[in-house]
């Protein structure tokens, strides 16, 4: 049924809330499965580590060359159609990955893996934005909030099987079933209707052109290209320091192992913390001087890491990156979903598939310029990702446009 205004959210609305985030934490812990498995699987093919980097580049591979059919299928199914639907097969693209017998069916399986994974991310962000003009108020952060503790829980199942010896192809065949299982009663308490449609519009403030099948204006256009770069933002400085804080902390710094995993624990734990405050951030302050403090916050703090470094500042310069990089990917989807005059899940799509390409372009920058004068120098990249991102903010509202 639709909002009406200033009566807040409906029971369906908070069902189908609940229901997004059982999508987001299915679509964090499948491929989290298969992450800490990796080396075994590497071991039963007998690969060598550039055959290795090779198979695993399949996954985000996958998810870009199919990026762009994402929003085809969210208008065709129904945004929580696909998601579910990308869920199972993402699911089944992992156990397939896990189960191949040699080199070139484990790049397959990972390639629909990726593929399927790139559907499910724009499609269950899809649902969950419009469940949030229902609510009036942000709430899509704390989707990736659930996300975050996904990829923990799909982390620890797989330490936990490898602890106690279950074989992969068990493994993967219960994580599957268990994730398909809750993303298909999931789909049970989705919102009515389709992605655009009439009741969607009455819920948002904002006329949706969309509606009135209004073109693109090279001004839209303009504002998705800075909203693809806010994104690609994010991704750079969260990528850098997830790939390479072990690295730098043990290798420049000299840190023992043990805290040199640190710094990349202090990301993600700071960047899902970012995650949960992040709605009642962008609703007090606005997206755009939310994601211009997170630019802000990166570039200061990894910046002054790099200036002077010692191991404790280092690690709370990565804090700082996961603290400041929590709400930027989630903020240019949202706008992007919004443009007047693109059709549903297109905004969406396009953000979501290229942001991809910083996490592809990320370790070749940054491992480039490392091997030519330094990783220190390399890790630069991190500040710079922060600048760009507050250079851009201002194509993102501003609070009296997300609280409704």
């Amino acid at each position: 049924m639709p909002l009406v205004p200033g009566s807040g959210p409906q029971p369906a609305d908070r069902r189908a809330r609940a229901a997004v985030a059982a999508m987001f934490l299915t679509n964090g812990a499948l491929f989290a499965n298969l992450v800490p498995r990796y080396p075994e699987i590497k071991a039963a093919l007998g690969l060598d580590n550039a055959t290795y980097g090779l198979a695993v580049a399949a996954f985000p591979a996958g998810a870009i060359i199919a990026g762009l059919g994402a929003g085809f299928m969210v208008r065709k199914l129904g945004s929580a159609q696909a998601a579910v639907a990308g869920t199972i097969l993402t699911g089944l693209g992992v156990l397939a990955a896990g189960l191949s017998p040699s080199f070139g069916l484990l790049i397959l399986a990972l390639l629909l893996g990726g593929a399927m994974d790139a559907v499910t991310d724009v499609a269950q962000n899809a649902h969950g934005l419009r469940v949030q003009r229902r609510y009036g108020r942000s709430i899509i952060n704390g989707f990736h909030a659930v996300w975050s503790v996904g990829a923990v829980l799909g982390g620890s199942m797989a330490a936990g099987a490898i602890a106690i010896g279950l074989p992969l192809g068990v493994h993967l065949g219960i994580s599957t079933a268990i994730f398909a299982t809750v993303a298909l009663v999931a789909l049970r308490f989705r919102l009515p209707g389709k992605d655009g449609d009439a009741d969607d519009a009455a819920a948002g403030s904002r006329p949706d052109s969309r509606l009135r099948g209004a073109a693109a204006s090279p001004r839209t256009l303009l504002i998705l290209a800075a909203l693809v770069l806010i994104a690609i933002g994010g991704t750079l400085a969260e990528d850098a320091g997830s790939s390479w804080a072990a690295l730098y902390l043990s290798g420049t710094l000299g840190a023992p192992a043990a805290l040199a995993a640190t710094g990349f624990v202090a990301l993600v734990g700071t960047q899902f913390v970012g995650r949960l405050l992040g709605d009642r951030m962008v609703d007090r302050f606005g997206q755009r001087m939310v994601a211009r403090g997170g630019g802000v916050v990166i570039a200061l703090g990894m910046g002054l890491a790099l200036a002077f470094p010692s191991v404790p500042g280092t690690i709370i310069g990565f804090a700082a990156v996961g603290l400041g990089s929590a709400t930027l990917v989630p903020a240019a989807m949202h706008e992007a979903d919004e443009l007047p005059g693109l059709r549903a899940g297109t905004g969406l799509t396009i953000v979501s598939w290229l942001m991809r390409l910083g996490f592809l372009a990320s370790p070749p920058l940054v491992g480039l310029v490392a091997d030519a004068v330094g990783l220190r120098y390399g890790l630069l990249v991190v500040p710079l990702a922060g600048l760009l991102v507050v250079l851009l903010a201002g194509v993102l509202h501003g609070r009296n446009t997300t609280r409704r």
